[in-house]
């Protein structure tokens, strides 16, 4: 069995606010460039699951020649191996565009089976990529996934949680699976994994590899920031805690919140 990690290389969460709008429409980003944090927990149960059930697991990335860290972090933690994606392929496309590039490097590992993906990116912040690659590749998708139970006689046995509860299902291979952040704790890599990771050579996949049809049928029109919006807080006084609450049960009526 082999196992797919989709990766994605982002900003550093603590420099995201930093990051103009010119950087991030270009794709130009100055900021310190990660694994995404979500990923982070999909890579983990990618080496899990091939630990568990004999198999190879690969971590699939898009992006620039030079935006191997991500993937290099990948190695680093136990990842057996990694590709990475030209997005020159893509250039000018949008997310479905995205969702076939990465959909065709699946197809080009051979007998992946189970593809993994976190929640979301933290700068595109969209949580559409799995889904659209489970669509190219016409598998089927479990989102949401807190533990994968088991793998076994062509099926695999997950719980998945829903608002208000969770439900333990079984479906037929091959699937996508975007994982949730309660299913494992990501590892450190390890000195040596990352010494190993360091003198990895990551073949990169371009045009001549993938046959992959550019398409844009989302665009962004409008990019910028949030406007910042400035919080007060209110400490309220009393000799008891019954004279706090009143005056704080006072202050949430007038501001009409109950």
């Amino acid at each position: 069995m082999k196992i797919a990690v989709l990766i994605k290389q982002t900003p550093d969460t603590a420099e995201l606010p930093k990051v103009s709008v010119d950087e991030a429409r270009s794709g130009e980003i100055k900021a310190t460039m990660v694994i995404n944090p979500w990923d982070e927990f999909a890579a983990e149960e990618a080496i899990d699951l091939a630990d568990r059930f004999d198999g190879d697991s690969v971590a699939i990335s898009l992006g620039k020649a030079d935006e191997i860290d991500a993937l290099k972090h990948a190695l680093a933690m136990g990842v057996g191996e990694a590709v990475l994606v030209d997005e020159s392929i893509v250039a000018g496309g949008d997310e479905w565009a995205v969702a076939d590039a990465l959909a065709a490097a699946v197809k080009e590992q051979g007998d992946v089976e189970i593809v993994l993906a976190g929640k979301m990116s933290v700068d595109g912040n969209s949580g559409v990529i799995f889904a659209g690659v489970a669509c190219k590749l016409g598998w089927d998708l479990l989102v949401n996934v807190t533990k994968i139970v088991d793998v076994a006689n062509g099926k695999v046995t997950a719980e998945v949680v829903h608002e208000g509860g969770q439900e333990t299902v079984e479906i037929p291979l091959p699937v996508v699976i975007s994982v949730a952040k309660e299913i494992n704790e990501p590892r450190y890599p390890s000195f040596m994994g990352i010494r190993k990771a360091s003198r990895a050579k990551i073949p990169v996949l371009g045009k001549a590899d993938l046959n992959v049809a550019v398409s844009q049928t989302t665009r962004w029109e409008n990019l910028r920031k949030p406007v910042v919006q400035k919080t007060a807080a209110q400490i309220f006084d009393g000799a008891t805690v019954q004279e706090k609450a009143a005056k704080l049960a006072t202050a949430l009526m007038a501001e009409k919140i109950i």
